[in-house]
């Protein structure tokens, strides 16, 4: 197996089961360049052994996964196909083996839109959810804007998409994208006693079956990348660099200069 990248990816495999754990606590496990590429090799990986069954992924208590850390995104934007978090995004989108989450705290951006491909999440009481993409000038990814609407209808995917607002785990839950809300301390306990589950069945029939279940991968893995070009796009424009220098200098983004006069010509 190959070793990760960075120490703030931990991988261990135990019994069937390959942990993928976010280890940056101080940051509220923001991913870097380095974390995806971490993580894209696990699960690349992982596909290519015979004894793994399943993999989980982990957080801390107060932060499953805060999104992109927004200084390295600046520093290493994803100009590519082949960027390290497109590499991410493709492999929990065409992995064969079952994905469970054990999601505590902050969940952000990625740390929501990645769970849209595990087959079991499982949620804490103390959770907070959000897809802010708009709010930065940018569009959802990991194949979020077909999925969402798929699993919770257009007009909830709306709310959660649109207008890039905090919502709850019950909310998840009522949508379809969480299988269990149990408290804090009861969370790993929980996900680990599905994976333990999942990793004592056959092999073949597990991955085959999860394979079958998927809906319209080739549409998935096209919307992603469909995704990704206008994510690209979104990068350079004045929108996303005000809310980015917003964000830095802590005050409330103003959009409103962007916008076309009166009979300006369309783009």
């Amino acid at each position: 197996m190959s070793k990760p990248a960075t120490d703030l990816i931990q991988t261990k495999i135990n019994d069937g089961i390959m942990t993928i754990h976010f280890n940056r606590p101080d940051k509220k496990n923001a991913v870097t360049s380095d974390m995806y590429d971490a993580m894209a090799t696990a699960i690349t990986d992982a596909d290519a052994r015979q004894d793994i069954n399943v993999i989980i992924f982990t957080g801390s208590k107060d932060a499953f996964c805060a999104g992109n850390d927004l200084q390295d995104f600046l520093m290493n934007p994803p100009a590519s196909d082949d960027a390290p978090v497109f590499k991410f995004l493709n492999a929990i989108a065409e992995t064969d083996i079952p994905l469970v989450a054990a999601v505590d705290g902050v969940a952000v951006g990625v740390g929501v839109t990645m769970l849209l491909h595990c087959d079991f999440v499982y949620m804490s009481e103390d959770a907070k959810l959000s897809l802010p993409f708009i709010n930065l000038g940018l569009v959802p990814e990991a194949g979020s804007s077909m999925l969402l609407p798929n699993l919770a209808g257009h007009q909830r995917a709306a709310e959660l998409l649109l207008l890039g607002e905090n919502f709850t785990p019950d909310e998840a839950k009522e949508i379809g994208l969480v299988n269990k809300i149990c408290p804090s301390d009861d969370l790993h306990a929980t996900a680990m006693k599905t994976a333990k589950k999942l990793a004592a069945k056959p092999r073949n029939a597990l991955l085959q079956t999860k394979a079958l279940m998927r809906r319209d991968f080739e549409a998935v893995t096209k919307r992603i990348s469909k995704e990704a070009d206008i994510f690209k796009e979104c990068l350079g424009s004045p929108e996303t660099k005000e809310a980015l220098s917003a964000f830095k200098e802590k005050r409330k983004p103003d959009f409103t200069q962007f916008r076309k006069k009166p009979g300006s010509p369309k783009k």
